[in-house]
């Protein structure tokens, strides 16, 4: 209908032209001084995508992470939700805590920020040198943290930017101005192609799921997808994962449930807890959630610098919906555990009940 009636007033124009009076003449001196000078046109900005999420971003953008708890007293986390990969890794006493990745956005409050461990710096390896924002470390981590190739803002390396809520728990209530975090670290490195790759639409060959449950000694996430958004709702320890930010409850686009052998590092805390090195530099199995659907995958990283790729049964890469991605880092000896509890389950937005688990 639209294009008939443009072609409508196409033509009813050209009658009434043809109606007009022709103007007069005029001599080519005149014609040359009237006619308008063409204006330069605009240049077309080229659209760039993120490497870490697959959605429009700006360019040349500096990668920063940041150590945040995982317990019920981080609850709700800040600035999370702005996040572009969230690392849930393993630490002592068979406890997880977060590595969050910000590029695309640098929330002005993330927190509650704590400890690094040594499997983040095998983590910022593939990304260059980024920022990682810590609120400390064991002792004998230090030198180790120091040699590699990060920059390293903490409250005694680079105290500014990070306060402390006195509305919540210590030692849970150090929050960080990501914003003030980067210019400690001008010389952070931007965000590059990590391997992951992302497309709207899944592959073939996904089997139905709705429902995931990944477990640690003393920790758990679980993914529950919402037909109605398209996402999947988190819980962390059992309890939905809240957002300082927004009301609402956080999610991810994709889940990377990525087994990785965990092996007894050098380091341990005060009171001789063990800390665990998750072998995130290797290769190993996987499984990708996205649109309520699971791909087994294989992952490959050769060397510390390498991109970890994620590739299907064919030997194709596993494109990812674009999105915020998380990635547990699940140990292998849990593997069979884990792949039973990926199936379907309530989902929220779902019009088909079935057996929920939590």
């Amino acid at each position: 209908m639209a294009l008939a009636l443009v072609g409508s007033f196409a033509l009813a124009g050209c009658a009434v032209a043809s109606l007009a009076p022709e103007p007069p003449a005029t001599s080519p001196a005149t014609a040359s001084i009237a006619a308008p000078s063409p204006s330069p046109s605009t240049p077309t900005i080229p659209t760039v995508l993120s490497p870490f999420t697959g959605l429009p971003t700006q360019p040349d953008q500096p990668v920063l992470l940041v150590k945040m708890d995982n317990t019920t007293y981080a609850q709700p986390h800040a600035g999370l939700t702005a996040a572009d990969l969230v690392y849930l890794e393993p630490v002592e006493y068979g406890m997880t805590r977060i590595a969050a990745v910000f590029s695309s956005t640098i929330p002005t409050r993330i927190g509650p920020v704590r400890s690094a461990r040594i499997t983040d710096i095998d983590l910022a390896a593939q990304f260059g040198e980024p920022a990682l924002a810590f609120s400390g470390a064991q002792h004998l981590m230090y030198p180790v943290l120091q040699a590699a190739p990060i920059n390293l803002v903490s409250p005694t390396v680079a105290g500014k930017g990070f306060t402390r809520d006195k509305s919540r728990r210590a030692p849970y209530n150090l929050f960080l101005d990501g914003t003030v975090a980067l210019t400690r670290a001008p010389e952070a490195s931007t965000a590059t192609d990590i391997g992951l790759t992302f497309s709207p639409l899944p592959p073939p060959g996904g089997r139905p799921a709705t429902h995931a449950r990944v477990v640690w000694p003393s920790s758990s996430a679980t993914f529950n997808y919402n037909t109605t958004t398209g996402l999947y709702e988190i819980k962390l320890n059992g309890s939905f994962a809240g957002a300082e930010e927004e009301s609402g409850r956080q999610h991810a686009s994709s889940v990377i449930i990525q087994f990785v052998n965990t092996t007894d590092s050098v380091f341990h805390d005060k009171f001789g807890g063990i800390t665990p090195r998750a072998e995130v530099v290797g290769s190993g199995t996987g499984v990708i959630l996205r649109d309520g659907l699971a791909f087994d995958v294989t992952w490959s990283r050769p060397t510390a610098s390498a991109h970890t790729t994620y590739t299907l049964s064919g030997g194709q890469p596993m494109p990812l919906k674009p999105g915020q991605v998380w990635i547990p880092l699940a140990s292998v000896t849990r593997e069979k555990q884990i792949l039973a509890s990926i199936g379907t389950a309530t989902a929220p937005g779902s019009p088909s009940p079935s057996p929920s688990r939590s």
